[in-house]
């Protein structure tokens, strides 16, 4: 089974998976950006555009899925953006033309929400920290000016499962998706500061630097 977490830059797709990966045991998280960041960094600094752009991103994402979910016995866990309908079908649409069981949530939440999160985000903070809380989000440029894009195209039916997300801790998120799917996932132990200590390193480990 594929659980494929979309929603926009910020929205928690990451923090979700990796939480689903903690209490689904067997469970793996294969994040189709590292396809797109091998593809940029074999590219000349002015033709890195958006690599979802690049067929040989749509198809290389494909393969490694396929391949994974073929050999995998556990759930495969997939947190990536995609709001293009042509390039949805071109990934999302071929796996499941493939056979393969491919469950699609789209994380929602207002514009405030979101921004919020990018705010709270690793490079977001440590700028906050340094120039003052209105200093603009930098490396979360790129997030902020698709926002809009994204809260509107997947909105539309063709990206659901909606699951909005505003008030929605990210363990009860992933309770929301795992019963959903009829995934059986571990009770979540974890207090809040436990939580929010493991949501932190989870953050910091993702952190971009290209």
């Amino acid at each position: 089974m594929l659980v494929w977490i979309n929603g926009p830059f910020g929205g928690g797709k990451t923090q979700t998976a990796y939480e689903l990966r903690r209490r689904l045991p067997g469970s793996v998280v294969c994040d189709p950006e590292h396809v797109g960041f091998g593809l940029h960094r074999m590219l000349p600094p002015a033709l890195r555009g958006d690599f979802q752009d690049l067929p040989a991103w749509r198809q290389g994402v494909y393969e490694v899925l396929d391949l994974a979910l073929a050999k995998h016995d556990g759930p495969v866990l997939v947190p990536m953006t995609v709001i293009d309908p042509a390039y949805f079908e071109e990934t999302v649409g071929r796996l499941r033309e493939r056979g393969h069981e491919v469950h699609h949530f789209a994380l929602l939440a207002s514009r405030e929400t979101v921004l919020n999160r990018l705010r709270e985000r690793a490079f977001g903070r440590a700028l906050q920290l340094v120039a003052g809380k209105d200093a603009p989000l930098r490396r979360e440029t790129f997030a902020v000016r698709r926002l809009d894009a994204c809260l509107e195209s997947l909105a539309r039916p063709e990206f659901a499962e909606h699951l909005w997300t505003d008030s929605l801790p990210i363990p009860q998120v992933a309770d929301t998706i795992a019963e959903s799917a009829g995934l059986p996932l571990l009770p979540n132990t974890d207090g809040p500061l436990r939580g929010r200590l493991r949501r932190a390193a989870t953050g910091a480990r993702h952190i971009r630097f290209d």
